[in-house]
């Protein structure tokens, strides 16, 4: 358990900072503020799953159920536009999953019951998919040099999946 928790936590770590970090902070950070940017994450990353343990009605099957609920409401979305839908943006995909994992933590920690007895994958998906696109429509544009290059990405993986791949000479 103790090899598996830590490993997860590195590796959660590792993603926020890689991901967001660099993003953030467009210039290159150095070697010792990335590393106590990690330590951050780490203790961040910890904070959370100690609050999340805490709640001793919950059975490791909810708790997994509720971690699934957020990466699919976090990411499910952006995984399917990214496949299907070339204007997807840096800035819908950021704010559709933010959303998607917030609607999702705050619906199954506050919103359960009653009308709202609901699993929280559903709403966290549906507001990341309508953020997602909102934002990624308000931030599209097709004149940089960047997007034109993504466009014929996506073009040509396109044809090699219609077509299949090149026959090789």
């Amino acid at each position: 358990i103790m090899s598996t928790m830590s490993s997860q936590m590195i590796v959660s770590s590792s993603a926020l900072i890689e991901d967001i970090a660099r993003l953030v902070f467009k210039k290159g950070l150095s070697e010792k503020v990335l590393a106590w940017l990690g330590r951050l994450a780490v203790l961040a990353i910890a904070l959370i799953a100690v609050s999340i343990a805490f709640d001793s009605e919950a059975t490791v099957l909810d708790l997994v159920g509720f971690a699934w609920a957020g990466f699919g409401a976090a990411f499910g979305p952006l995984i399917l536009l990214s496949l299907f839908w070339r204007k997807l943006t840096n800035y819908g995909a950021i704010v559709g999953m933010i959303s998607g994992a917030v609607v999702a933590y705050c619906w199954g920690q506050f919103l359960s019951g009653g009308i709202f007895d609901l699993y929280e994958i559903v709403p966290g998906f549906l507001v990341n998919l309508i953020l997602a696109v909102v934002i990624s429509l308000a931030t599209y544009r097709a004149d940089t040099a960047d997007d034109k290059e993504i466009q014929e990405e996506f073009t040509h993986t396109g044809e090699i999946i219609i077509q299949g791949p090149p026959a090789k000479s």
